[in-house]
């Protein structure tokens, strides 16, 4: 399974962008999909998952201000991140848990994106 990220950049403080993974490959369906980051000198933590379901989970930090959402048709993952912060700024990576075709469930990683929120 491939995760290919798009969407991160540069943006001034109180604005937006939005983060778009696409997950390809070989497997017989996925679960849930969602996104980490890791800022400088900080730990990895969770921003937001959402399963194929429709259940979102996020980090009380971002609650309010994004949105996570799929399109289970086309295997995508996207993150609308408005009202940035200078605290915001991370490398984002996506990720899917996918199952296999002999019925494991997989975490797959995605390549990180730079999202740098600054004036």
């Amino acid at each position: 399974v491939q995760l290919q990220a798009s969407g991160g950049g540069l943006v001034q403080p109180g604005g937006s962008l939005r983060l778009s993974c696409a997950a390809s490959g070989s497997f017989s369906s996925i679960n849930a999909m969602g996104w980490y980051r890791q800022a400088p000198g900080k730990t990895r933590e969770l921003v937001a998952t959402i399963t194929t379901g429709g259940s979102t989970n996020y980090a009380d930090s971002v609650k309010g201000r994004f949105t996570i959402s799929t399109d289970n048709a086309k295997n995508t993952v996207s993150l609308q991140m408005n009202s940035l912060k200078s605290e915001d700024t991370a490398v984002y990576s996506c990720y899917a848990q996918a199952r296999n075709y002999i019925g494991d469930y997989l975490v797959y990683w995605g390549q990180g994106t730079q999202v740098t929120v600054s004036s």
